[in-house]
């Protein structure tokens, strides 16, 4: 169960630093992408567990894992694409007004 845990945090340290490093709006969108598929996958895997089944088969063929954890990521995937997708687009939007993607130029331009 470490090498999960290891894999989860190193992807959310990834994440973080490119969110306080980038300076480029793009590089900040996909770098907090990053951040919340850490916390997908520590809630999997924390609902993992070993020797259990798959729930579809039933219960008589030994304990199955609980499906509610798989749905709720899901539901959790679903809901970070489009505010993936809406943040992209309304880059797209501030590129037009401002004519750059940095944060530092957009921050001190005063309009």
């Amino acid at each position: 169960m470490i090498i999960p845990a290891i894999i989860v945090f190193g992807v959310f340290l990834i994440g973080f630093y490119g969110m306080i490093v980038s300076k480029n709006i793009i590089k900040t969108i996909i770098s907090l992408s990053l951040v919340q598929t850490s916390g997908i996958l520590l809630f999997i895997f924390l609902a993992s567990r070993a020797g259990e089944g798959l729930p579809i088969y039933g219960l008589d063929k030994g304990a199955a894992v609980d499906p509610l954890p798989q749905a709720l990521m899901i539901t959790t995937i679903v809901i970070g694409a489009s505010i993936t997708a809406l943040a992209l687009m309304m880059s797209i939007k501030v590129f037009h007004y401002y004519g750059s993607l940095d944060w530092k130029y957009i921050l001190d331009r005063e309009d």
